[in-house]
């Protein structure tokens, strides 16, 4: 595949203001990736743009709407607005091109760009890499007359429909009655979505991380800073704390005692509840190679299979489609049901945790432990130069650690797809043997 200069794992992104996060590179996706999407036919060509509460969304969005116009497209612009939910309204509202600008779980001063195809799902590699080629070719080449530029509008109730969305993939002969929930929202998109329909399906809501000022989005909160939610749950007595991250497509929970509900365990907890209602589809989950193995097990213990792709909910997506699975995900909480969503939806996840814990009359922490996790250790070890994944030693010390971990537990060595990096991962159910196994390879990396 050729090399990339602006599309990253999961779509563009940067610092807000230094390349290729800038207003220009924006102006330009949304001429090329318009031009794109436009047909030969007269009808008029629509695209819809959401965002999360950064600062930078001023900048970002105005440029891509100027593009978009300027190739005589129409724009629809939702304000704040979960992931998932911008790729479902791309579908619902019949749109050429959906656009999510966030970083997601990142820091304020990053931001991103992320479109969805009129099926509300993420491009893929081949059409981003010829959205770029565009992007550095004749960009003027091709735009409207001036009768035929595109018109913006805002859409006001895109939240609301969002919400009704939300609510409907909760079963309807259930309600939330009588369960305390602490929702906290990343100070990101989702702020003012997720309160409301937990509130209206009859919870007592919660809520913090719901006043975005621009810049405290993800700060000491959210899905990658649960503390201030478990605290919130303790300090309540609350039956349950649901934490999402900046765009709101990736979950993390806690039970009532304030023990952390990861991605695997959400997975297991969705995946056994369908799977006794003959609701799960494609005979078991896809996950990617950061799974806990102990999740693996669970599984397995069930007759399910538990298929593992590279990391990125893409491809998980990609493999859920082509086998009819119904039901994946990540370990970091992004979970993808598919009967309901094109792309992972921590709000919906959430909801379908709720379900059990309404239906079981369990409380989460008896329904939340579904595995014992196995001990899983990973660390990343810098390099310079070219990758060491080429040296012969480090290949005979990836093979002398798989060795070592043989039937009780597995090595995964990857680069990253970002940074100078290679991942070492390693899990078992021996912890003292998972740490040398590591420990080998990082030592043949470093050398």
């Amino acid at each position: 595949m050729s090399q990339r200069k602006y599309f990253g794992t999961d779509g563009i992104r940067g610092r807000a203001n230094t390349f290729p996060m800038t207003a220009e590179v924006a102006y330009r996706v949304g001429m090329a990736a318009g031009k794109m999407f436009m047909s030969e036919s007269d009808r008029r060509h629509l695209v819809v743009i959401g965002k999360d509460t950064r600062l930078s969304g001023y900048m970002i969005e105005p440029a891509l709407v100027a593009g978009f116009t300027s190739v005589g497209m129409d724009v629809r612009l939702f304000g704040p607005l979960p992931t998932p939910g911008v790729a479902m309204m791309t579908r619902t509202m019949r749109a050429d091109l959906g656009v999510m600008i966030s970083a997601s779980h990142n820091a304020f001063a990053d931001n991103g760009i992320k479109l969805f195809g009129p099926d509300g799902y993420k491009l893929s590699d081949e059409v981003e890499l010829e959205i770029e080629a565009r992007m550095d070719g004749n960009i003027l080449e091709g735009v409207a007359d001036a009768h035929k530029l595109g018109r913006v509008q805002r859409v006001d109730d895109a939240q609301w429909r969002y919400v009704e969305i939300a609510k409907a993939t909760f079963p309807r002969d259930l309600r939330l009655n009588g369960l305390r929930i602490v929702i906290d929202c990343a100070n990101g998109a989702a702020y003012k979505v997720a309160p409301t329909a937990l509130y209206e399906l009859g919870a007592e809501v919660f809520s913090i991380g719901v006043a975005p000022d621009g810049v405290n989005i993800n700060e000491k909160c959210g899905s990658t800073r649960p503390e201030a939610m478990i605290e919130k749950v303790r300090e309540l007595r609350a039956d349950i704390g649901i934490a999402l991250d900046g765009d709101a497509d990736r979950v993390v929970v806690c039970d009532e005692k304030g023990q952390i509900v990861d991605g695997d365990q959400i997975m297991a907890i969705i995946a056994s509840h369908w799977a006794s209602k003959g609701q799960l589809k494609g005979g078991g989950v896809v996950a990617t190679v950061m799974s806990n193995l102990g999740f693996e097990r669970l599984m397995q213990s069930k007759g399910l299979s538990l298929e593992r792709t590279k990391v990125g909910d893409r491809y998980v997506m990609e493999r859920m489609r082509e086998g009819g699975f119904n039901l994946g995900g990540e370990q970091s909480g992004h979970v993808i049901m598919r009967d309901h969503a094109t792309t992972g939806d921590g709000l919906m996840a959430a909801l379908q945790v709720l379900a059990v814990r309404v239906e079981s009359g369990k409380p989460v922490s008896e329904l939340a432990h579904q595995f014992k996790p196995v001990p899983q250790l990973l660390k990343n070890v810098r390099f310079s130069g070219e990758s060491p994944l080429k040296s012969e030693a480090v290949q005979a010390a990836i093979a002398e650690a798989e060795e070592l971990l043989k039937g009780e537990g597995r090595v995964l060595v990857r680069p990253s797809g970002t940074e100078p990096l290679i991942r070492v991962m390693a899990e078992g159910d021996d912890e003292a043997k998972v740490k040398a196994a590591v420990q080998q390879i990082a030592d043949a990396i470093a050398h």
